[in-house]
């Protein structure tokens, strides 16, 4: 999958949401993600911007080239148009005037900090409603960065830089590509080979949107005939899936192992992990996996726990967090709770709430 395709499908996150028709309340004003307003609307909400910034680290040297893809409103409602801008300066798209800025600084021998920002400059009046803020707006605002020469970005998960209105990902196999994402994405994000299809909310289950789309009355199909053609497009896309595809789209499952079916086998001197440690001290108390403790009086447990205590029990796992803490799976010996043992189920203690029987 090329950025270019990921991308695509991106653009039009959240941008017409079921049940698809322009009289939906959600529907009225098309908001995707990752929008950059006018500076006179976004001044007056804490929550809207009228910039966005691309910010990471590279490694190595190389050329660094900007991009940015977006959505312009051109029409009422779900009416807009695929926009692209190539390098710096000044753009304008009718009324939307947009500069773009591309710098980047020294951090030390290996590596640089690059910084794309997209500012909205159009001058668009005070007042303005949040409808009509949009319509001078960049909407589902992505950019993009590329290096070149063997060069690679770094990921935001090892070295977080403060980006604004956007969320940084690596898109590309030799992460030599980093993409400001509307949504929140891993890095190297992919596109399902089952999808059949942009619905415009991908972060949704595909296949119950094309359940929802199945179920639209004629009303609402004559509706959407009138709407965006991409909308239209979708739709008919939709209702052309047959019913074997629909159970592709319920799931999959894959071997993880492409060599042999069966499961893994621990080597004999490998400890099984379930059963935790054979015996810890803590505080100069030493506890065994198969001791009996008996569950102190006045401990802070929940009430299942409570219940014992008084009561003697039996040691059945002990295991160490990764703060250091110790932890007691304890066992009942009364008729039925030798099904709770074998399968794995304890009550479980931190060791000052027992004491060890001798």
């Amino acid at each position: 999958m090329s950025v270019s395709e990921l991308v695509d499908s991106l653009l039009y996150e959240g941008y017409a949401l079921y049940p698809y028709t322009p009289g939906a309340t959600k529907n009225a004003t098309p908001t995707p993600f990752g929008i950059v307003y006018p500076p006179a609307y976004a001044r007056t909400l804490d929550t809207a911007y009228d910039h966005l910034e691309l910010q990471c680290l590279v490694e190595g040297d190389g050329d660094i080239t900007a991009e940015v893809r977006f959505l312009l409103p051109s029409g009422e409602r779900h009416v807009a148009e695929p926009q692209r801008i190539e390098g710096e300066g000044e753009f304008s798209f009718g009324d939307v005037s947009v500069r773009a800025t591309l710098t980047t600084s020294t951090i030390d021998d290996r590596h640089r900090q690059a910084c794309l920002r997209i500012d909205n400059t159009t001058a668009a009046p005070d007042g303005l409603t949040r409808g009509d803020a949009l319509r001078f707006s960049l909407i589902s605002t992505h950019p993009i960065l590329r290096v070149a020469g063997g060069a690679r970005f770094v990921s935001q998960l090892d070295a977080p830089c403060d980006s604004v209105n956007t969320w940084p990902v690596l898109a590309s196999p030799d992460d030599d590509v980093m993409l400001g994402a509307a949504i929140v994405l891993p890095d190297h994000p992919r596109i399902a080979p089952e999808s059949r299809g942009n619905l415009f909310d991908n972060t949704e289950i595909e296949e119950a949107l094309v359940l929802h789309v199945h179920a639209l009355s004629e009303g609402e199909r004559a509706e959407i005939e009138e709407q965006d053609a991409a909308v239209k497009e979708m739709i008919d896309r939709a209702l052309a899936v047959t019913p074997d595809e629909v159970l592709k789209l319920h799931g999959r499952m894959e071997l993880r192992d492409p060599v042999t079916r069966e499961p893994p086998r621990p080597s004999a001197d490998v400890r099984d992990p379930t059963r935790g440690l054979p015996e810890v001290e803590v505080d100069g108390v030493v506890f065994r996996r198969g001791a009996r403790v008996v569950v102190r009086e006045g401990i802070e447990a929940d009430l299942q726990a409570r219940m014992l205590q008084g009561r003697t029990v039996r040691v059945e796992r002990i295991h160490r967090d990764y703060d250091g803490r110790v932890h007691l799976g304890v066992s009942v010996d009364e008729p039925g709770h030798e099904v709770l043992r074998e399968t794995g189920r304890f009550l479980w203690f931190f060791p000052p709430e027992v004491e060890v029987v001798e």
